[in-house]
């Protein structure tokens, strides 16, 4: 008979949260387009709304990608994968997932360098190979939307529902809201706003966690301490396949096959039009920096939340400090993945479980609004500028922008409260996402790097990788445990065969099918796509071709000078962006070879066990790191926004209208060209 304490709060508690700061945000981002439009002269065309006019800085790119890949499963997950097979699982992940990160940096930049004018990705694919390559990328990043969308909602309602016993399909429904009100006003601006407040919080409560639990806690209090008792769990639950059974060590086959089911899932992630929305989003010039900073900062997030609720539910559990002592953690804890909120309330009470709704509650909606934007970007212009009116003007495709961000709020809701009903968990979603979608990551990274590919490859090598890792995945579960269910297709070797044949095989397939027909497409075409016509929402402004034009014929125009040095300003750009992009390559490299090889696989061959000295100084470097990504995530916006900041407080509190907000714009011009 177990002695559980949850749920610990009433319904109330878990609906303030969800509907009270939902709607807090809501209010401040649409009280903040607003301001934005009144003192600045932001006006919310098609342009703004969906791309944000390419103008964010690294700081909250940065803060975006971090957003974006700290999911309700990386909080749990890597707690889950932590307790279960020790510091080496608590270390792959992060580093499974970090790859994929940086080789988006490069693609990124190339998509900026190559297509300036883009508004997703997939504009680019139609543009290229025609409307059959189109449908079936933007029908695999649409099903991966889904996928991360859904897995938000049932990651949260799994722990709402524990702690407060609120419904889980209330839950499923009503996070959607508050996200869906401020992308509905904001669009993509407010998405960024909202998920740099939303990082920075999640990180003040991760390191508030993490202090207490090896500084003051009366149950651990210090590294020694955490080393102690993590060296007597693992005496009583020893690890099946780590050195010595030990929970401290990198040698670990479980830890290593999580890492490359993460590899694959993290890589399916790069089909996912909603990054390179903020790759369209960025200054050209912030681009590199902001993936790169991104990566190295998002990695702190399951490095440090691992270290503290997976080892801390590790070396816990067999003490009077955990709540259900003296029952272990339950089977269907672990299978739910809900470790968390025990940890939380062993150091912290009540509030350390308070603390933890807020962390889940920032994840969620942080990515929710990224995802959301995305597939209002990608039905916009992927499928009704495509297909429906070419011809739309940027009133239209904002009206259809708002339709799309409440049908699918309404969409992910439905298919959450069915996934609940079904049991499914959050780690089953996340493992078994890259199987699915990971054919389409080749594809999608030729379209850009490789000239030869053909249509037919791009259209028929996704689907064919998909039906061959799925075959694979059902198959392998079968062999081994002669049933297929969702307990044996969760089993990390079913999983693994799946994610590495379905990231691989697209590599033999794709150059089999282009030789068959190849192209040779001229990249250069991309500068034909064009911005939308927003003059009937913020006036005329000139386009490309009206300025080439200008510089053909004698003009007394005034603004002649401005223009030319406007044209020659992006012939330079490109050529930064180049170096740029080889800048990436490099970095992207030289860190996952860092993390990936050069400091995990010297302590996974020699099996080395962690030491008290050297567990010490692991947790001191973790906290340098985490450190390192509040500060970078909470400061470089700031100090990169720090004139409009200023100028925008002179507006308010000067009182100036619309009149003075273009002599504002040119002034901040002018200092971020000094």
């Amino acid at each position: 008979m177990t002695t559980d304490i949850f749920p610990l709060f009433g319904q109330g508690v878990g609906y303030g949260i969800v509907i009270g700061l939902g709607a807090l945000f809501a209010i401040l981002m649409s009280l903040t387009t607003y301001a934005l439009s009144k003192y600045m002269s932001e006006v919310q065309d098609s342009e703004m709304y969906l791309t944000a006019k390419r103008s964010v800085r690294a700081g909250l790119i940065a803060s975006s990608v971090v957003s974006s890949w700290t999911l309700s499963a990386t909080l749990l997950s890597t707690t889950n994968f932590g307790y279960l097979y020790g510091i080496g699982a608590t270390f792959w992940f992060g580093a499974g997932c970090s790859v994929p990160i940086l080789t988006f940096a490069v693609l990124a930049i190339e998509l900026k360098r190559k297509a300036p004018n883009a508004h997703t990705f997939l504009e680019l694919v139609k543009h290229r190979y025609g409307a059959p390559g189109h449908i079936v990328l933007a029908i695999y990043s649409l099903i991966y939307q889904i996928f991360i969308s859904v897995n938000l909602l049932v990651g949260g309602a799994a722990v709402f529902h524990l702690t407060t016993g609120m419904h889980q399909v209330a839950v499923c429904f009503l996070f959607p809201l508050g996200v869906c009100i401020y992308t509905f006003f904001g669009g993509i601006k407010a998405t960024f706003l909202t998920e740099w407040v939303h990082t920075v919080i999640l990180f003040v409560i991760m390191l508030v966690s993490m202090f207490v639990m090896y500084a003051i806690s009366e149950h651990v209090g210090s590294p020694g301490r955490m080393w102690e008792l993590l060296m007597a769990a693992s005496e009583i639950r020893p690890v099946a396949g780590n050195a010595e059974g030990q929970l401290l060590t990198m040698k670990s086959v479980y830890g290593g096959l999580v890492g490359l089911t993460f590899l694959g899932g993290g890589f399916s992630a790069t089909v996912d039009s909603q990054l390179f929305q903020k790759a369209i989003a960025a200054d050209p010039r912030s681009t590199v920096a902001g993936y790169l900073l991104g990566a190295l900062c998002w990695f702190t997030i399951p490095f440090c939340i691992s270290t503290t609720f997976g080892l801390g539910a590790a070396a816990l559990e067999h003490t009077p400090a955990w709540p259900t002592y003296p029952d272990p953690i339950s089977a269907d804890v672990i299978s739910q993945a809900v470790q968390m909120p025990y940890v939380a309330y062993a150091i912290l009470g009540k509030g350390g479980v308070v603390a933890v709704l807020l962390m889940l509650f920032q994840a969620i909606t942080s990515a929710l609004s990224s995802e959301t934007v995305a597939v209002t970007s990608l039905v916009t212009y992927d499928f009704y500028r495509a297909y429906i009116k070419p011809s739309a003007s940027g009133k239209e495709l904002i009206f259809v922008s708002h339709v799309a961000v409440v049908v699918y709020s309404i969409l992910v809701a439905l298919v959450a409260v069915g996934l609940c009903y079904a049991h499914f968990s959050v780690s089953f979603i996340v493992t078994a996402i890259g199987i699915i979608i990971d054919g389409a990551v080749i594809p999608s990274a030729c379209t850009l790097f490789w000239r030869k590919q053909s249509k037919y490859a791009v259209t028929l090598v996704p689907i064919l990788t998909s039906i061959a890792s799925i075959g694979t995945w059902i198959g392998v579960a079968y062999r081994r445990e002669g049933v297929v269910s969702v307990a044996t297709l969760s089993d990390f070797y079913p999983c693994v065969a799946g994610n590495m044949l379905a990231l691989t095989a697209p590599i033999v397939l794709t150059p089999l099918i282009t030789y068959m027909k190849p192209e040779n497409y001229d990249f250069e075409k991309f500068q034909e796509i064009q911005l939308v016509d927003d003059s009937s929402i913020s006036g005329p402004s000139k386009s490309q071709s009206t300025l080439e034009s200008e510089l053909k014929s004698p003009s007394p125009n005034p603004a002649l000078q401005e223009t030319q040095e406007c044209l020659a300003a992006s012939q330079s750009e490109r050529a930064e962006l180049l170096k740029a992009r080889n800048i990436a390559l490099g970095a992207a490299l030289f860190v996952a070879i860092a993390m990936t090889i050069l400091w995990p696989i010297p302590m996974y061959g020699t099996g080395y066990v962690f030491s008290k000295g050297f567990f010490t100084g692991w947790i001191v470097f973790t906290f340098i790191w985490g450190f390192f990504g509040a500060i970078t995530i909470t400061c470089l916006p700031l100090w990169q926004s720090r004139r409009q900041i200023r100028t925008f407080f002179v507006q308010v509190v000067g009182g100036a209208g619309d009149g003075q907000a273009g002599a504002v714009e040119d002034e901040v011009s002018v200092w971020d060209k000094s």
